[in-house]
């Protein structure tokens, strides 16, 4: 149990601020979004991102439409110094978008930091030093007056170094690190001397980041924090006001919205909020609460599925099945009640009508996703649940997501057929869902070989029962597939693939390799699975991308995009 924390903790002091004006506010227009997820997110991975994943993620970035990104710490190692120069010499970066790099107020690192933009067309650097009365007397052993020093000295010397790369377009960030624990005088006083020192102007603004490094109070506190501050900083029209919230009391998302409606204009965060301790804002989350009330966020969640599978890929972290609109299971109803007035709710909303449908703040279809209502039996229930059964009787361990997709397959069973549904029910469900598919491809065969570094595939199929041999190559045999049966006008994107090992005394054949792969069309948008089944998992492979493309072709929302052969 845990006792008497007034012995051990302080309660934070509030601002005085008896005229606060953001409670009577509300956001009626995006921020400028800075996505941290290449530098803030990636230095809190357990194994922070290789070359592949990095340039994935940033190619990701910009499709979202994120016009600043920080992309690395380019002094802190050869890894991040190299992919600012990639970046930059490959010609990576979109005319549109502006690159931010991270340095603490130190000339050496400043100078690496500044000599790994050169050549970029235009380039943020965002300087921080620590300036809370913890910091300056534990950690640095400063006096106030000296940490003002270092942290005007640190601009003064980006801005001696940005004037010999004349071709660059320069703009400074700086971040009183650790300001939610420091004197807003202190604070302010700081901010103050760092515009003065880079000239600021209307013209030539600098960005001002408050970042709640470690929460430390409520989320009306950091308001009032931003507030006094927008009112007090002098040259606030040369000034963009930037906020950047940490997780560590669960309220990211909340700190962020009370701080624009308190007269920020800026917010930095990570797509889905990871970050140091327990993360950063979640900008999924922030964005798409924005979309909700009517205001157009900026940023593209239309196909949040492949937005998600992708974070996945990049980070090796999990998204959580109830994370807010993007979770596996957040469009799913469990109680029957839910799923009532969710279906009530459907059947009279109108097209054009402003969503009123209960239980759901969002309307799935907006980020590319559909409402399943599902009915789970579970191992409890004295019945068996769905997954349990055809693990423990077929050797099949279905994914979260094709468990939610499969569900809603029995759900329609059972609704026109009624009663209790048997093993053997579940079983002849599955194998017609996903194995006996053979339109608008059949599988017959293939051969794999190899082609100096790429696998080649040569792969005999039938699409509209026209033979045809199909060879392909890419970085494996499902990528080789994928581009053979491009060759056939069939273009179809693999979200993501498992493959699973089947118990020997499992009721499913002979085959002991059983291969899972979500797919959807070549724009995007909903994806489907397909299920195969072999004793080769190659083979089993190659038949779960068929059962794929055949499922997607059969249903009416999923169209696989057909190409001129």
């Amino acid at each position: 149990m845990l006792r008497h924390p007034e012995t051990k903790y302080r309660p934070f002091p509030p601002v005085d601020l008896v005229d606060r004006q953001w409670p009577n506010r509300t956001i009626t227009q995006q921020p400028i979004w800075m996505s941290t997820d290449l530098r803030d997110g990636n230095q809190s991975l357990f194994e922070p991102m290789n070359g592949e994943r990095k340039m994935r993620m940033f190619r990701t970035l910009c499709d979202i439409g994120f016009k600043e990104i920080e992309v690395a710490f380019p002094s802190a190692s050869a890894t991040d110094f190299n992919f600012v120069r990639e970046l930059i010499e490959g010609g990576h970066i979109p005319e549109d978008v502006t690159i931010e790099v991270l340095t603490q107020a130190r000339e050496h690192l400043i100078r690496r930091t500044m000599e790994s933009l050169r050549g970029a067309r235009r380039a943020i650097v965002h300087v921080y030093n620590p300036v809370s009365k913890t910091f300056r007397d534990i950690v640095f052993g400063m006096s106030k007056a000296e940490v003002v020093d270092m942290a005007v000295s640190a601009v003064k010397l980006v801005r001696q170094l940005a004037a010999e790369q004349p071709e660059t377009e320069w703009t400074l960030e700086y971040s009183p690190e650790t300001f939610t624990a420091a004197e807003l005088e202190f604070s302010l006083e700081i901010c103050d001397a760092v515009t003065a020192a880079w000239g600021a102007t209307p013209s030539n603004k600098v960005i001002i980041n408050l970042p709640t490094t470690v929460e430390v109070a409520t989320p009306n506190v950091y308001a009032d924090q931003i507030e006094w501050m927008h009112r007090h900083l002098a040259r606030r029209d040369s000034i963009v006001l930037s906020l950047h919230t940490h997780n560590d009391r669960g309220t990211a998302v909340a700190s962020a919205e009370l701080g624009l409606m308190a007269g920020a204009d800026r917010v930095e965060g990570c797509l889905f909020g990871n970050g140091e301790r327990t993360g950063n804002v979640d900008i999924v989350t922030l964005a798409l609460n924005l979309y909700t009330q009517g205001v157009a966020p900026g940023l593209d969640f239309s196909d949040i599925n492949a937005v998600a599978r992708t974070v996945e890929h990049c980070n090796q972290l999990p998204i959580h099945p109830r994370h807010p609109y993007v979770g596996d299971l957040v469009f799913t109803a469990f109680s029957g009640s839910h799923q009532d007035a969710i279906k009530k709710g459907f059947a009279v909303q109108q097209p054009g009508a402003f969503w009123n449908v209960p239980y759901l703040p969002v309307d799935p279809k907006d980020v590319g996703r559909s409402y399943d209502s599902v009915i789970r039996v579970n191992s409890q229930s004295g019945k068996g649940g769905i997954a349990y059964l055809l693990e423990t009787e077929y050797g099949i361990v279905m994914p979260r997501r094709l468990q939610v997709e499969f569900s809603g397959v029995v759900q329609k069973h059972a609704d026109s057929h009624g009663g209790e549904i048997s093993a053997a029910e579940i079983w002849q469900l599955f194998s017609t869902t996903y194995f006996e598919t053979s339109e608008p491809v059949r599988y017959k065969e293939h051969h794999l070989f190899e082609h100096g570094a790429a696998q080649g595939i040569r792969l005999n199929v039938e699409v509209h029962g026209t033979s045809h041999l199909l060879t392909g190559e890419g970085n494996g045999p499902i990528d080789a597939a994928v581009h053979a049966l491009q060759s056939a006008g069939i273009d179809v994107q693999v979200r993501s693939y498992e493959e699973r090992s089947m118990s020997a005394s499992s009721e499913a054949g002979d085959a002991r390799a059983c291969a899972f792969m979500e797919v959807a069309n070549a724009e995007g948008g909903a994806g489907c699975y397909g299920v195969g089944l072999d004793s080769n998992i190659v083979t089993a492979s190659i038949r779960a991308l068929v059962s794929g493309i055949n499922r997607a072709e059969s249903s009416p929302q999923r169209s696989i995009q057909r190409q001129a052969a």
